[in-house]
């Protein structure tokens, strides 16, 4: 199939970008990387009658950092981050995982923001950006305000994004120089969406020990304190854990998403 006819605007600056979206009643859709909303485009699972494209925008390709976080934009490509062209403030980790989503030609133009408002269950960022506790930063015509990863992403492909508002970037904590984490991504093949992600994060110097279970039905769960499953693994609490986090009864799904977090807690060790 192909798209249903629409507009096609590319505003050079934020100010510009947001009047567009708040002229347009909710039908407009802002695209970067556009690996997500093309095929969504040509299958017409969306149909918008106007494009804003925001890879011009030099304000959402910044990054910066101060003493204890790293800010990248919303543009910031997953090959970026992958080949080390932006602070990490994640000991490794934001490298690791950008470097297994896909394939590279998705790395090159896929990007951080387009992820996260994207909102897929099974997508990476939604997951590690969770458990790193991420900030995402919204302007709109209200001006800019704050969000908490954990609350941006609201239910699938669901986040807290007004139709008016576009996400700036993502502002991440820094992880001490004792931290140590862990990642489990199970997918049947090498590119495909995770059908199982299990992530752990331990900072004793920051206070952290926090793990995550992604690729469910709904957002990912976050264990707040994970000290019970990420020290001696527990198989019996990683079990409620995978049970809180809504995967259902299936036992094969219970078991992949247990695996995963148990592999993950294994990497952290």
């Amino acid at each position: 199939m192909k798209p249903v006819a629409f507009d096609y605007a590319a505003p050079g600056d934020l100010a510009s970008a947001v009047k567009l979206l708040a002229a347009d009643n909710g039908t407009a859709k802002v695209v970067a990387g556009c690996q997500s909303l093309g095929p969504m485009l040509n299958l017409r699972l969306a149909q918008p009658t106007l494009l804003v494209d925001v890879r011009g925008i030099p304000e959402l390709r910044e990054t910066s950092e101060s003493a204890d976080t790293v800010t990248l934009g919303s543009c910031t490509t997953h090959a970026a981050i992958e080949d080390g062209h932006v602070p990490d403030a994640t000991r490794g980790l934001m490298q690791a995982v950008a470097a297994d989503i896909a394939y590279r030609a998705v790395r090159n133009r896929g990007t951080l923001g387009g992820s996260l408002c994207h909102a897929d269950p099974a997508a990476d960022w939604v997951s590690v950006l969770m458990l790193l506790s991420g900030v995402a930063l919204i302007e709109g015509p209200a001006g800019r305000r704050e969000v908490s990863i954990e609350n941006f992403v609201t239910a699938p492909f669901s986040t807290a994004l007004a139709d008016n508002e576009i996400l700036v970037g993502v502002r991440i904590p820094k992880l001490s120089g004792q931290a140590r984490w862990g990642h489990y991504k199970f997918c049947r093949k090498p590119g495909e969406f995770a059908e199982a992600i299990g992530a752990v994060l331990l900072d004793s110097d920051r206070g952290v020990c926090r793990a995550v279970i992604g690729a469910t039905r709904g957002a990912p769960h976050i264990i707040a304190d994970a000290a019970a499953i990420a020290g001696q693994f527990d198989a019996e609490r990683a079990y409620a854990a995978v049970d809180a986090a809504g995967v259902g009864d299936d036992p094969y799904q219970r078991h992949i998403h247990h695996v995963a977090l148990q592999r993950a807690v294994a990497r952290c060790a």
